[in-house]
């Protein structure tokens, strides 16, 4: 298993990004890096050249590029080449925490999607609230702004496939986000793609599932069209971050009182933090292209790259991208048998 690495994306690119892939290459010795960006820089932080390859170049596309312009004219940056070595073969899976919009044109224009999938859509993983651990994969969670009830439907059985393969949930419970849990709530697309989920005998639809409710462990897997499931991740990782530091400055500013209590629940506030721990569970997968594309965070440190390079493994371990692109050939393939 080789994976392509964008090595000059994200904050503090290369260090964490070089420690990240260290630490994964030595817990999967099956794992081989091709590593894209200055070798200079890669070369200060990398101390065992084991199983990684660099592959220099001056080029890289930052954070403030135009997306689909930068992948277009900048065809020998680190993001692009690492994209491309998927699409000629060289490597089985791309991974970067540069630019958002970049990393998703790359996996659409470059490694490509697979036939039957018209709109690749952003699987994100985030915790549940609850005395158990777990988690639920929003999808779309912002590869696309506008979406077909078809989209959802696709979008729900990409979902599925991944809660299977990479997080062994057998039956993987489908939700769809909406403004209510009834079954005529919603506007035109939600409704009409709540009736082709729960036409479909091959999903476990719960039917909808409220914003309020997401956290609470009502669905493995909740679709979304990519506005609102953008939106929503937003909200989440925003009330959590500004849930942790409105305690962190209660706890300050309240005194030695305060600072004894805290004191005494420093293991509670260590199991909440750790539990809203998003980057444990990996990067963002644009699922519906032909091999795994994932990103993580610009400000990820080593242990996200870590975790994500771990997702990264655990998918193609058990062979999801193959697999799909299998179900939706046979379902193309089903579907032109109809026709004629």
């Amino acid at each position: 298993m080789r994976i392509a690495v964008d090595a000059m994306g994200g904050d503090n690119a290369p260090q964490t990004v070089v420690e990240g892939v260290e630490r994964a290459r030595d817990e999967y010795r099956e794992l081989e890096f091709n590593l894209y960006g200055r070798e200079n820089e890669i070369k200060k932080y990398l101390k065992d050249t084991s199983r990684i390859k660099i592959i220099h170049t001056d080029s890289e596309i930052d954070m403030n590029d135009e997306p689909v312009h930068a992948v277009r004219r900048k065809k020998d940056s680190s993001m692009v080449l690492a994209a491309k070595s998927v699409k000629d073969g060289e490597a089985d899976a791309f991974f970067s925490c540069g630019n958002t919009g970049a990393i998703l044109t790359a996996g659409l224009l470059i490694v490509g999607r697979i036939k039957g999938i018209s709109r690749p859509g952003l699987l994100s993983t985030l915790p549940i609230i609850s005395k158990t651990e777990g988690a639920f994969n929003l999808l779309d969670s912002g590869a696309n702004a506008d979406n077909k009830p078809e989209h959802l439907h696709k979008y729900a059985i990409l979902g599925k496939y991944y809660a299977q393969k990479v997080r062994g949930i057998t039956n993987p419970r489908i939700g769809l986000l909406n403004n209510g849990t009834e079954e005529h709530k919603g506007n035109k697309t939600t409704q009409e793609a709540y009736q082709l989920l729960k036409a479909d005998s091959h999903l476990n639809f719960v039917g909808n599932v409220e914003a309020n409710a997401i956290l609470k462990n009502v669905a493995d897997v909740v679709v979304a069209d990519g506005f609102t499931g953008n939106a929503v991740l937003k909200a989440i990782e925003g009330t959590a971050s500004a849930t942790m530091h409105l305690l962190k400055d209660s706890i300050v500013s309240s005194g030695l009182s305060g600072k004894l209590g805290a004191l005494l629940l420093k293991s509670t506030f260590s199991e909440l933090k750790n539990k809203m721990n998003q980057s444990q569970y990996g990067g963002a997968v644009l699922l519906g292209v032909k091999a795994p594309v994932v990103k993580a965070h610009g400000s990820s440190d080593s242990a996200a790259v870590y975790y994500t390079l771990k997702q990264i493994h655990k998918m193609l371990e058990e062979k999801m991208i193959p697999d799909l692109v299998a179900y939706f050939e046979e379902a193309a393939k089903k579907t032109d048998d109809v026709g004629e």
